[in-house]
């Protein structure tokens, strides 16, 4: 479990994240699991910040789906809390998402079970006072060995 004070704290989890995903030499598709506000999205503007994204990054609440095209890769950012059905991700291209060297970032995955890609990694975000605590878990290989590049026993 990490702990996450502030809004620093956060950017520099991101900044972490994009650091291993720099030197991660193919594609992952990992949740965000979260109550509303508890920084998921705050989070995946961190990793695109350190990933090098100059632009402006906005919450894909209603579009469902942002893509962000970094060098030769695109990381696709989805936020699925106003899917009303898992069966509406045909229509956005879902599918058509190269998982094995594109990045893919989910806010709320279990709405579109049966839909997505398999999950590699989930980063599960939660409330601690007024600060925030973050724990990963791997569900594949890929998954584990995206938190072994995390390093976080140094």
């Amino acid at each position: 479990m990490i702990h996450l004070a502030d809004a620093a704290a956060t950017d520099a989890l991101g900044h972490r994240l994009a650091a291993a995903l720099r030197v991660f030499d193919r594609g992952i598709v990992i949740s965000l699991r979260g109550e509303l506000g508890a920084g998921k999205t705050a989070l995946a503007r961190a990793i695109l910040r350190g990933l090098g994204h100059e632009g402006r990054v906005v919450s894909p609440s209603y579009t469902l789906v942002e893509p962000y095209t970094l060098g030769a890769r695109t990381l696709f950012h989805l936020d699925l809390y106003r899917l009303g059905d898992p069966e509406e991700l045909e229509f956005l291209g879902i599918r058509e998402i190269d998982t094995g060297r594109d990045w893919v970032f989910i806010e709320w995955a279990e709405r579109g079970a049966g839909f997505l890609p398999p999950l590699d990694l989930e980063i599960r975000l939660a409330y601690a006072g007024s600060a925030r605590q973050v724990e990963f878990c791997a569900l594949t290989p890929i998954g584990e060995q995206l938190v072994a590049a995390l390093d976080f026993a140094r």
